[in-house]
């Protein structure tokens, strides 16, 4: 396991450019990711401001924490303080863009760079976010890390264009692409204890 220091830095930068990536996907505006989706159709359903849904989901999924045995850390209190503010910092620094062709690209880097962040202050083993955690903690139930989160956000998507929510190309790419890439940055960002691996499947007993 890495320094203390080396992995308080990680979890910084991780929220921090996951705030960006978010921003460049607002930018892109070719598709929220599958929890704004979640998010848009519920404040629209429900009338509340966005905001507030954000946070009332968001105290809901850490309820999902209790069965999965998922503890919150100080990576947990500070995903919920600082992607906030990195998300309207970013948004107010990123110009719009003119040219379909640029609104691919800052989709396609909102995309990895999310995944990145993510595999940065989840990595860093000090409490991942309260979405995050039901990630991880599918991933100790036995599932891999992209399959764990590639099934969470299309489960998401579906459930928030139920609700009336806002789904684009870059919703569905965002869905597909960032548990595997996530999984993939894991390998060479995570600076904190290993996530569990998934659970090797049973041979049947010879007799």
């Amino acid at each position: 396991m890495s320094s203390l220091p080396l992995r308080y830095t990680a979890l910084t930068a991780g929220l921090a450019l996951f705030g960006l990536g978010v921003a460049l996907m607002v930018r892109a505006d070719l598709g929220m990711s599958s929890w704004d989706v979640l998010h848009q159709g519920l404040a629209h359903r429900t009338g509340l401001p966005l905001g507030g849904v954000v946070i009332g989901v968001g105290a809901l999924v850490l309820l999902l924490w209790l069965p999965l045995r998922q503890r919150p850390g100080p990576g947990t209190v500070a995903n919920v303080l600082l992607v906030g503010p990195a998300v309207e910092v970013s948004l107010a620094l990123l110009p719009d863009p003119q040219s379909l062709l640029w609104r691919w690209a800052l989709l396609a880097a909102g995309v990895v760079l999310t995944a990145a962040a993510t595999a940065l202050y989840v990595g860093a083993g000090l409490g991942p976010g309260p979405r995050d955690g039901l990630m991880t903690g599918l991933a100790a139930r036995g599932l891999s890390i992209a399959r764990a989160r590639t099934a969470i956000e299309l489960s998401v998507l579906v459930l928030g264009w139920l609700f009336g929510g806002s789904v684009g190309v870059g919703t569905v790419l965002f869905a597909l692409a960032v548990g595997p890439l996530t999984q993939a940055f894991l390998s060479v960002l995570r600076t904190g204890a290993p996530l569990p691996a998934p659970a090797p499947a049973h041979s049947p007993s010879k007799n």
